[in-house]
């Protein structure tokens, strides 16, 4: 099976030592993606629907440099900082994930890296 390195500079690179994804033969592993605008390297401003409408363009990229798309996403992870944030965080992730509905966690954390208030992880497929 080929391991290959996903990488793309249209998402933000790692901020610690790890890879933006690892496409495992047809499985995607994309690493958790927060609202960091992939151009300046800092978190969007605008609250949690700004941040969450980032993190899904972020995961957006890292599925176009697989050659995926979210069609193909069988499983997500979202983190939120607050169980609050539960609503508009679903309501930006129901505006990409429309025909395939992946499975779902989401998890409140205490914190996140840089601040953010919202993170999404995926593992994509594709025949």
């Amino acid at each position: 099976m080929a391991v290959n390195v996903i990488k793309t500079d249209k998402a933000p690179g790692a901020v610690g030592p790890y890879s933006q994804g690892i496409k495992a033969g047809n499985i995607l592993f994309a690493s958790g993606q927060i609202a960091l605008n992939p151009e300046t390297g800092k978190l969007v401003g605008g609250g949690v629907t700004a941040e969450a409408t980032q993190c899904m363009k972020n995961v957006g990229a890292l599925l176009e440099a697989a050659g995926m798309t979210y069609d193909n996403v069988v499983k997500t992870t979202v983190y939120i900082t607050n169980m609050s944030y539960f609503g508009a965080v679903n309501a930006v992730y129901g505006e990409y994930f429309k025909n395939n509905l992946p499975a779902r966690s989401c998890v409140a954390v205490a914190e996140l890296p840089k601040g953010a208030s919202v993170e999404v992880e995926v593992t994509a497929y594709a025949e």
